[in-house]
């Protein structure tokens, strides 16, 4: 099965659109952990994971295609989708250490006599 150009479109747009997301929701997440919202930041790195994993299955389709003999042409607009992907991984990687240390950074000042818990 050959791809349409209105199919390969929608596929390149997923890939934009969920990296676009995940690297969205790994930034609010960073946002929700420096104001000690630890449930809101884990809440939003869930929802990141959630659209890595659309993205991830997109690529996991067109990579099965390939292997049928489905030859999908890469063009730039698909290089583009993919290094937004790349990214977002990325920054939800970055994000995860981030979290944790604004999370151990609550943990400490916590432990200070007087000091205010973190929220979450």
């Amino acid at each position: 099965m050959q791809l349409t150009q209105d199919q390969y479109d929608e596929i390149v747009m997923n890939l934009v659109v969920e990296g676009g997301n995940a690297r969205s929701l790994a930034m609010e997440a960073i946002q929700a952990a420096k104001k000690g919202d630890f449930a809101q930041a884990d809440q939003r790195m869930k929802e990141c994971e959630e659209a890595l994993v659309e993205a991830h299955n997109t690529q996991t389709e067109m990579i099965q295609a390939e292997i049928r003999g489905d030859h999908i042409p890469v063009m730039l607009l698909m290089v583009h989708a993919q290094d937004h992907l790349m990214d977002a991984m990325v920054v939800k990687d970055l994000a995860a250490e981030i979290i944790d240390l604004y999370r151990a950074r609550g943990q400490e000042t916590a432990a200070l006599p007087g000091a205010e818990p973190p929220i979450g």
